[in-house]
């Protein structure tokens, strides 16, 4: 964890713990008591009901109490990152002028960790202000394979995710991810081509394509996010690592036979394929 007060440059500090240099300078904008309240209830319903719009948001949070319009919801949304299924996220807003790859694991049988991994954003809020999660997931275990957190939505922090996990883990068969510009950006694209890994998208505004990272984000959040206020980036990226250990290695799942993901990934992994990818520094 960053110390501000040790001897040793912040810059140095930053490069011996692997995270970006911006990441520690960041101080956290504050944000009014009363938005955070609105943006919590808001957060908590949008994974209830991921269909509601601002309209619909703004009708239960009347129905909570909260005495709101649409206009402020549909802000505090916009500010989130968040939107109704029908219109895809902020966090994956589609860059008009990128490609944009099938979806190949329609009525696909996953039968082994490291045939599909799948990668998603979202928004996760601290004592003032918030930041981003990116995280890939192996589908067959549910296994996090690697994550990174940032102050941006740019691709930067989403490469070096995927990049740590090839490195660790070897390349999947497939890699399946949202429309975001993200996720169809040149360098995004040009990594997974080079390592062969076929690429796939999911369908515009079909947030079921991609299910099981989508349960993901709601554990997270229920399970460690809504039980923290987190003084800043470093105190999230912390606790966050703590949480995802625990829910590699400890946390049992019903749709895995109450088995950890730890424990359906490793014993039946296939030998990881070569790979080129720059080590991690």
């Amino acid at each position: 964890m960053i110390d501000r007060a040790h001897k040793l440059p912040l810059t140095k500090q930053a490069r011996a713990l692997d995270i970006s240099r911006g990441s520690v300078y960041y101080l956290p904008k504050p944000v009014p008591t009363a938005d955070l309240a609105l943006m919590r209830q808001i957060d908590e319903l949008h994974l209830e009901l991921p269909f509601a719009g601002s309209r619909m948001l703004r009708d239960l949070l009347n129905a909570q109490g909260a005495a709101v319009g649409r206009k402020r919801v549909a802000t505090l949304m916009r500010r989130m990152g968040i939107e109704a299924l029908y219109r895809k996220p902020n966090t994956s807003r589609r860059h008009p002028q990128h490609k944009i790859y099938p979806y190949l694991l329609r009525h696909r049988p996953i039968t082994a960790p490291n045939q599909v991994w799948a990668m998603d954003i979202t928004y996760i809020p601290m004592a003032r202000g918030f930041v981003y999660l990116a995280a890939v997931i192996d589908w067959y275990s549910r296994r996090v394979i690697a994550w990174r957190v940032s102050i941006t939505m740019e691709t930067a922090f989403c490469l070096e995710a995927v990049e740590e996990a090839i490195a660790r883990h070897g390349t999947p068969e497939i890699f399946n991810t949202d429309q975001g510009s993200q996720f169809t950006s040149a360098d995004f694209i040009g990594l997974l081509k080079h390592h062969e890994i076929a690429i796939s998208m999911d369908g515009k505004g079909c947030w079921r394509d991609n299910v099981f990272i989508e349960r993901l984000w709601k554990s997270v959040k229920y399970e460690e996010v809504y039980l923290r206020a987190y003084e800043g980036v470093s105190h999230a990226r912390q606790s966050l690592g703590r949480y995802f250990e625990f829910y590699n290695q400890r946390r049992p799942h019903s749709a895995l036979d109450r088995q950890t993901p730890d424990k359906v990934y490793f014993p039946s992994l296939p030998l990881p394929k070569a790979s080129s990818a720059r080590p991690i520094q």
